[in-house]
């Protein structure tokens, strides 16, 4: 008896045993299989909530490359109305009785004649027409850009070629800060209307500095 009984309990535990291993091994596969699920599922998430949030770095990136019509117009206008300060600007290395006014007019050309360039580049960028240059003398047509905020026509640049001296120098701070005021006016739409950050930038600096141009301008002819 003693014999059959151990023989009894030894195969009971044996089966005891391996419902226990059997039990243990269906628990571990099947965490094991909610933990992949789960994350597989965490990661997929994750990926679908960038790429569709407009707000993440690449959707605030693109957003500042992107422009309207008002930075098209604001590049098409500035660059004719640069190249005539350009014009004038030029005229004072010969014409001006005054160091300070050649030395502003030689700053003003300094500024804008790469300003020019740069939006040259945008429009180009863009596919959009750039200004044709009017000419390369004082004096020339500039009729077709007449309409714009400051903008001399063609008698005040034959005028100003005329001039010199003196009268020269008087001439040409008037007219200037009459265009400077014109390209504030330009920039300030610019700024409220723009999209395209690198315009609206742009824009910003040169209302800065051909606001504080016009009152050095001011002061020369004794207007501050």
């Amino acid at each position: 008896m003693t014999s059959i009984s151990r023989s009894t309990r030894t195969t009971r535990t044996r089966r005891i045993a391996a419902v226990v291993a059997t039990a243990v091994a269906t628990f571990v596969l099947a965490a094991c299989g909610g933990d992949g699920g789960s994350g597989h599922e965490g990661s997929h998430g994750a990926a679908s909530a960038s790429a569709t949030d407009p707000a993440g770095p690449a959707g605030n990136e693109a957003d500042e490359q992107a422009h309207n019509a008002q930075d098209v117009a604001f590049a098409q206008g500035m660059i004719p109305h640069h190249r005539q300060a350009l014009e004038m600007a030029r005229l004072a290395a010969e014409r001006s009785a005054t160091p300070e006014v050649a030395g502003l007019a030689a700053r003003i050309e300094k500024a804008q004649d790469p300003e020019i360039t740069t939006m040259t580049g945008w429009l180009n960028t863009w596919g959009e027409d750039v200004p044709e240059p009017t000419g390369s003398r004082p004096g020339m047509d500039h009729s077709a850009h007449s309409g714009m905020p400051g903008m001399m026509d063609g008698q005040d640049m034959t005028e100003l070629a005329k001039a010199s001296g003196r009268t020269f120098d008087t001439k040409f701070l008037t007219m200037m800060v009459e265009h400077h005021e014109g390209a504030v006016e330009m920039a300030g739409t610019e700024k409220a209307e723009g999209r395209y950050a690198p315009a609206k930038a742009l824009a910003d600096d040169i209302v800065t500095a051909q606001q504080a141009e016009i009152t050095e301008m001011n002061r020369l002819l004794g207007k501050d």
